[in-house]
């Protein structure tokens, strides 16, 4: 699913439905914040606002769900 266009509530109810049922609140908080800082990197590109690599290397473990 394209979700450019889609506001942040339908992002999140797409989401809940294509997670598993047996997912924590705690692991479903997790995937939104993942989704959140996405959409925010892409905002920021789009506005021409570069990240340093070095500063996505440094954040990006916390990204990855265990």
């Amino acid at each position: 699913m394209n979700t450019a266009n889609l506001s942040s509530k339908e992002i999140i109810k797409d989401l809940l439905v294509r997670l598993p049922d047996n997912l924590s609140l705690y692991q479903i908080a997790q995937e939104i914040e993942f989704i959140a800082a996405v959409r925010q990197g892409v905002a920021e590109l789009d506005c021409g606002e570069a990240i340093a690599i070095e500063q996505i290397e440094k954040e990006l473990p916390s990204w990855i769900l265990k």
